[in-house]
């Protein structure tokens, strides 16, 4: 592994934050992320080159940012008063977009992470409540003990996670959704999921890398969304990022005819991945 290419999982935070800046810069951005740049230094430039060009298409982070933004805005607006940032990463929502001041986000990750987060962005004033939490999200019991505080300062919450199962092994998840699904006021969670397709493509691409990264993918479930719903989340939306992608010109050529073929419920080994929301499901006696 170069020592300018991915060294650890808190350096795919950086991986994804120089998307944002590429995106940031063009005249025709779909989004507006003028921190990301700062937050991904030299060090993300460094790691994009770093990769087989093969693995440096950045039209899937950009259709998930957008999705990403679309739906927080709409869950804001159906009333989430709180929105949970689990393994946050280097993302500037809070400070780039349009939000009630009186929004409470709570940023969850490594306490290195958020360290040099914090400060990249000394100085900038968030648009909204902005609270950081430095915890490592594998310790359950702390993260149990975290939700339950949490649950009580809020009516309805929006929890996200943005880059994060890929990362977990299946009981891992699965663990994670039941703790999300134990707290009544946690009402939606919104996150991105790949098929197995997806996981054998990478490992292709870019496995050994990430590998040695000790940040090996492992999350693309067989059963897709139907995953989640024994955990007691129900699929409300899922959004395609290569027809979101599509939608938005920013696929190169060759996948644009892919793009119009149907999509299966469950894409098995057919490379797809997509944003998806989810909503707690109510016990059933």
């Amino acid at each position: 592994m170069p020592a300018d290419g991915i060294r650890n999982i808190s350096d795919t935070a950086i991986w994804a934050a120089i998307y944002r800046a590429e995106e940031n810069a063009r005249p025709d951005a779909l989004f507006r992320d003028p921190l990301a740049a700062r937050l991904a230094g030299e060090r993300g430039g460094a790691i994009r080159e770093s990769l087989p060009r093969r693995a440096r298409r950045a039209w899937p982070w950009i259709a998930r940012t957008v999705l990403f933004d679309r739906i927080i805005t709409q869950a804001i607006a159906r009333g989430a008063d709180l929105v949970l940032n689990l393994a946050a990463g280097l993302d500037a929502r809070p400070y780039r977009m349009s939000l009630p001041p009186a929004l409470q986000w709570i940023e969850v990750d490594l306490p290195d992470l958020l360290d040099y987060k914090e400060h990249v962005l000394a100085g900038e004033r968030p648009n909204c409540q902005l609270e950081r939490v430095r915890l490592d999200l594998s310790d359950r019991v702390s993260r149990q003990e975290l939700f339950s505080m949490i649950a009580l300062r809020t009516k309805r919450a929006l929890v996200i996670t943005e880059g994060l199962l890929i990362y977990l092994a299946p009981d891992d998840v699965g663990a994670l959704a039941d703790d999300l699904r134990e707290p009544a006021a946690f009402a939606e969670w919104l996150l991105d999921l790949v098929s197995p397709g997806i996981l054998a493509l990478l490992e292709k691409e870019i496995g050994s890398e990430l590998a040695a990264a000790n940040a090996p993918p492992k999350f693309g479930p067989d059963e897709g969304t139907d995953f989640f719903v024994p955990h007691g989340w129900q699929p409300a939306s899922v959004d395609s990022l290569l027809k979101t992608a599509a939608k938005l010109g920013r696929l190169p050529l060759g996948l644009r005819l892919i793009a119009l073929l149907p999509e299966p419920a469950r894409p098995g080994k057919r490379p797809w991945s997509g944003a998806c929301l989810f909503t707690r499901r109510e016990a059933t006696s």
